[in-house]
């Protein structure tokens, strides 16, 4: 009993929570004032979001003893800030229901699966290094600006690093923590606790928002979010099926949609956090940082706004240092396990570089791009250079 309760695994998993909250909280609240939301319907959507990836990751970690992290889709959040601009909020629910239908409708069916299984793993690697790689630079690019806090973030890490390899990510979030409240950087003045509560909206189907929002929602979620969220799996050795979990984020997007759960999927940034070494030591118990985040999730959904105010009470450089610190010894495997294959090094390169160039086409992001131009890349490598090969020497020899 007393393993469940592993420093590393709780640490984890707060972290873990804590970056993705910070880093898109507001997104959320712009996209639900743009589907002219009360402020008590905003609420129900974090409460919503909140129950849904706490439930799903809680479940689907136990039930596969693999650390599995949902997370609300923040390019599709990103992108209803804008297209919900012209709908009403019972079309805002029929939208997110028909969404979330697609995306159950592609796990049921093992579409996904199936193309993810043409993934080579070093394409995998460097597609999670490619989105790892901005916050292991947002160590230094926060440095100048605030060098006691990051700096000594970063001393901790390095000294404890080889020392106390289970502990050294909670030691880091301590001293963080510690001078930012000597330094009065934590906001916590306005902070109060409400409980939040669901909210029904009645959806109603329009057509033309169904194909003009419910479309390019379901094709982000499923390009930039899910697609980095099976490499995460894969880059860290996890080879859980596949289609059970996309079904299972549909499938919660279906029920939860009305109160205001506009999309879920797999995480890749902040599963990463649940799936490194930090995270502990044994990666068959690692389940557990990834069953605490889905906790520390469900308590974000019970008091919604006030967690929200609770994590932005943090000094941001703090965050930011921590999530590169905390995602250090994933990116380090990612780049070992894409370059490791020198027949495919160079298609590994190519994924890499095209994601952590942070490109953004026709409204999906680069880890998509990354990945159709490594595959591109690997599969030219593999089958049409061979066969040029053989007739310039078939050539060179009459």
């Amino acid at each position: 009993m007393m393993r469940f309760f592993s420093v590393s695994h709780i640490c984890a998993g707060f972290v873990a929570v804590l970056v993705g909250y910070t880093s898109a909280a507001v997104i959320i609240f712009q996209a639900a004032e743009a589907a002219g939301a009360s402020p008590v319907q905003i609420s129900s959507w974090l409460w919503a979001l909140g129950i849904g990836m706490g439930v799903s990751s809680i479940g689907l970690s136990l039930y596969f003893r693999t650390p599995i992290l949902t997370a609300w889709s923040t390019p599709g959040a990103a992108l209803l800030v804008t297209a919900l601009s012209a709908t009403s909020l019972n079309e805002a629910v029929g939208i997110f229901i028909f969404s979330s239908s697609l995306i159950l409708l592609c796990g049921i069916t093992g579409w996904f699966e199936k193309i993810m299984r043409h993934v080579p793993a070093s394409l995998a690697g460097g597609m999670l290094a490619g989105v790892l790689l901005q916050f292991g630079m947002d160590i230094f690019k926060v440095l100048d600006d605030e060098f006691l806090l990051v700096g000594g973030m970063l001393a901790v890490y390095m000294l404890f690093k080889q020392v106390l390899p289970r502990y050294v990510i909670p030691l880091v979030l301590l001293t963080g923590g510690g001078v930012a409240f000597f330094q009065g950087q934590l906001q916590l003045d306005n902070l109060s606790w409400q409980l939040s509560a669901p909210v029904w909206v009645t959806p109603d189907f329009s057509l033309a928002q169904l194909i003009g929002v419910g479309i390019p929602l379901f094709i982000v979620t499923m390009a930039s979010q899910n697609v980095p969220g099976v490499a995460a799996l894969r880059a860290n050795g996890y080879q859980t099926p596949v289609s059970p979990l996309i079904s299972c984020t549909g499938f919660t997007g279906v029920v939860l949609a009305p109160f205001g759960g506009f999309a879920f999927n797999l995480a890749a940034i902040t599963a990463a956090i649940c799936q490194g070494k930090e995270a502990g030591v044994d990666p068959d118990r690692r389940y557990l940082a990834s069953v605490w985040a889905g906790g520390f999730y469900l308590l974000t959904g019970i008091f919604g706004a006030s967690v929200v105010a609770l994590f932005a009470a943090f000094p941001t450089e703090l965050v930011m240092a921590l999530a590169g610190l905390a995602l250090l010894g994933t990116i380090g495997n990612s780049l070992s396990a894409s370059l490791a294959d020198h027949h495919e090094r160079e298609a590994a390169l190519l994924t890499f570089l095209v994601t952590a160039s942070g490109i953004n086409l026709a409204g999906i992001g680069s880890a998509f791009w990354g990945l159709v131009i490594g595959l591109l890349a690997y599969h030219l490598q593999k089958s049409v250079a061979p066969e040029i090969r053989k007739a310039y020497i078939a050539r060179q020899s009459t």
